[in-house]
């Protein structure tokens, strides 16, 4: 390809708009595309001045320097929030949950980590340097916080653990999984297995310690080789349940209990390829009670964990913050239901 060649197929380089390009081409002053651009034109600028500046936005195609207003305020109208492995349908609710309380005022950020993997203080530390108005960080570890080292609007969401000196809007999981334990004992069911998670977050943590503790209080046991785990993916837990299968069921397993929805779908798609009667041979349980569960076949027994409500009391707990308010309650636990459909049975 020679050099004309290369002018001909190089798209021409659009020098970017400026504010006092809009303002010279509407015919106004910097300050009013200021104003207009961020919606501060109520009692200060004339409806047919606005008109012509939102014009001149349109042709020209002028875009907000963020960064720069940031840098002049000190804060950006940015909100960022941390979240391991968002390919847990679970997070599009909190993710929800958050855009809802935001609303208009507030860009929403996500930093999402590999799947598997905790959140990164390091990683997070950068993404300061954008200068966020506050930082949500969903289900960090234990050691994130001393690691952040970071001041600013903060709060955690699903991070049992952490005390009172950080907010955090955290789920019943402890009782959801007590909830559980005692559905498959009344069942009749004495030994059951379980499909962890890997991601190694304290609420995974939690709602396993707090099955197995109730479960031996109520007689039944999860005898040796009867847990497994899997990064949050159908194919992977399908695979895991069935290289494990065999062996639980000569151990005498009638039910598995799932750390999430999406394992036991894994572990419903396996026992259809198999030919395991669900309920019948096999009692399968998940934990998050996402859409599909309700209608998969036969619909999921589940812990009904609140995402939507969890993604909102953060970002309005943030926003309080964000604002200079006190929190009334730092620490808030939204409470856990069990729904029980037809993947559990007597056994």
């Amino acid at each position: 390809m020679d050099s004309t060649d290369l002018q001909r197929t190089t798209a021409p380089m659009r020098r970017r708009v400026t504010a006092a390009m809009v303002a010279e081409h509407a015919g106004v002053s910097t300050a009013t595309v200021s104003l207009v651009a961020n919606g501060k034109t109520h009692g200060r600028v004339s409806a047919a001045n606005e008109a012509k500046v939102l014009d001149s936005i349109r042709k020209l195609g002028y875009v907000i320097d963020e960064i720069g207003s940031s840098l002049s305020r000190g804060v950006s109208s940015t909100v960022i929030m941390v979240a391991p492995d968002i390919s847990n349908p679970f997070f599009a609710k909190v993710i929800a949950g958050v855009r809802s309380a935001l609303g208009s005022n507030y860009q929403l950020l996500l930093s999402v980590t590999d799947a598997g993997q905790l959140p990164s203080a390091a990683d997070t530390r950068r993404l300061l340097g954008l200068r966020p108005a506050g930082l949500l960080v969903d289900a960090p570890d234990p050691s994130f916080l001393e690691a952040l080292s970071a001041t600013g609007p903060l709060v955690l969401l699903d991070a049992p653990g952490f005390g009172e000196d950080v907010p955090a809007v955290n789920l019943d999981v402890a009782q959801g999984a007590r909830d559980l334990a005692a559905h498959l004992a009344a069942a009749g069911h004495t030994k059951v297995a379980y499909l962890d998670g890997i991601t190694g977050t304290t609420t995974f943590e939690l709602r396993r310690t707090a099955f197995l503790k109730a479960a031996t209080a109520l007689g039944m046991s999860v005898p040796d080789g009867a847990e497994a785990a899997t990064t949050i993916d159908v194919g992977l837990a399908a695979d895991a349940f069935a290289e494990a299968w065999p062996e639980w069921k000569k151990a005498g397993i009638t039910a598995v209990v799932c750390a999430t929805d999406t394992h036991a779908y894994g572990v419903l798609q396996e026992a259809r390829v198999a030919g395991i009667s669900i309920p019948g041979e096999l009692a399968v349980t998940g934990f998050d009670d996402l859409p599909y569960s309700a209608n998969s076949n036969p619909g999921l027994t589940s812990v009904n964990l609140p995402a939507e409500l969890l993604g909102r009391r953060a970002a309005e707990q943030l926003l309080k913050l964000i604002n200079g308010e006190d929190l009334e309650t730092p620490l808030l636990t939204l409470d856990s239901s069990l729904m029980v459909r037809g993947s559990t049975a007597q056994a």
